[in-house]
């Protein structure tokens, strides 16, 4: 049972995406929507809509909550950080209880891999921490647009986890080209494909990538959800504009309830 456990533990550490790979670092405090969420046993990426509401990917959270057989985690999200590694005059430390993971996500689909965690207090918004606008409801993001993926991943494979906010610029692909490359597991309704057909630059595998988003031409599109085992293109995102009814929805239930101090997939 031991090994069985320890194989399932490796698997999802080995299928959680996360490095950035050939980016760059960005002009600290540039990107203030970025969130550093962390537990005993991950750290991932987030975004900041809300001075109340941090929107990230649903495995992030999910795998933890396997980990922990059900325990209570608490995930430590780091608001108007640049290197996450030293304190910093800007950051915002927020100790979550509470979070909403999508009621249909599935770990062995990787669908609706969206969920938003409740910060209490609220954010205090400065020049180094701030919201980030979410595309429209349907809004979709014409194939060859560039956008930028930013997170606290490895920078290559065998390299070390960087302490410090890195940027990898990548392209939008057409709905095709993962559908080729993934077959059945992609949903062109609810995931976006991007990446770099040189395979040059890509988010990577586990740690610090996850959940961070995919910003083209100034707003949230996508999340950082996915790709392929041994393949760095094509890769793929939650689609933001299919879920943004369900956002909406959960972020009323925040300003109008004191949501209770569990994890909840309602």
């Amino acid at each position: 049972h031991g090994l069985g456990l320890a194989y399932v533990i490796l698997t999802l550490l080995i299928s959680l995406p996360g490095r950035i790979i050939g980016g760059s670092e960005v002009k600290p405090h540039s990107r203030p929507y970025m969130a550093y969420l962390s537990t005993e046993k991950s750290r991932c990426g987030g975004f900041l809509i809300r001075p109340d509401a941090v929107l990230s990917a649903a495995h992030c959270c999910s795998w933890n909550m396997l980990l922990f057989s059900g325990r209570n985690v608490t995930v430590t999200v780091t608001l108007g950080a640049h290197n996450i590694k030293m304190w910093e005059p800007s950051q915002q430390t927020f100790h979550v209880h509470h979070w909403v993971i999508h009621p249909k996500y599935s770990e062995d689909t990787s669908e609706n891999d969206i969920m938003l965690l409740k910060l209490k207090p609220k954010a205090r918004l400065t020049k180094e921490v701030s919201c980030i606008s979410l595309s429209s409801d349907n809004e979709r993001v014409k194939p060859g647009t560039k956008c930028k993926v930013t997170g606290w991943g490895r920078t290559s494979i065998a390299g070390s986890v960087s302490s410090v906010l890195r940027e990898v610029d990548l392209e939008v692909q057409s709905d095709n080209v993962c559908g080729e490359h993934l077959k059945k597991h992609y949903r062109q309704m609810s995931m976006l494909c991007a990446g770099d057909e040189n395979s040059k630059k890509a988010f990577f595998k586990v740690s610090g990538d996850s959940g961070g988003p995919l910003v083209c031409n100034g707003k949230a599109h996508g999340i950082v959800s996915y790709r392929q085992q041994n393949s760095i293109f094509p890769e793929v995102f939650t689609r933001v504009s299919n879920f943004v009814p369900w956002i909406h929805k959960e972020l009323r239930k925040f300003a109008l309830q004191d949501l209770p101090d569990s994890p909840s997939s309602d």
